[in-house]
């Protein structure tokens, strides 16, 4: 459910969004945007997956498959609006703060359930 949030608010055209004062676009209200909604992706991923028993070699690996499917969901979201989608374009930047919200949404698994 999670995933079909981010996938709809990353697919609006961009006037539909917030503006922001861009001085450095990784500080950017977008880029924080971008982190949340896959801190909080990756995260329940990881619960998910772990919590699992239908497959038990991807619960043993639920981090790394979180990660993964959650980047690369990120670079398939960029990909889709920098190729199909007017009024949005794929960003390196957003693929950037995608990735950084995986890794914090590991953070904030390990900080729960694990130190």
């Amino acid at each position: 459910m999670w995933a079909a949030v981010i996938l709809l608010t990353t697919l609006l055209p961009s006037t539909s969004l917030p503006s922001t004062l861009n001085i450095w676009e990784l500080l950017s209200f977008d880029s924080f945007a971008h982190a949340f909604m896959f801190c909080v992706l990756c995260f329940l991923m990881i619960v998910g997956l772990s919590k699992q028993f239908t497959f038990p070699r991807l619960k043993d690996y639920a981090i790394r498959a979180s990660l993964l499917i959650s980047t690369l969901f990120g670079i398939t979201i960029e990909l889709t609006q920098h190729f199909f989608v007017y009024g949005r374009q794929g960003d390196i930047i957003d693929v950037l703060a995608n990735t950084i919200g995986c890794l914090l949404g590991i953070v904030l698994f390990k900080f729960i359930y694990v130190w």
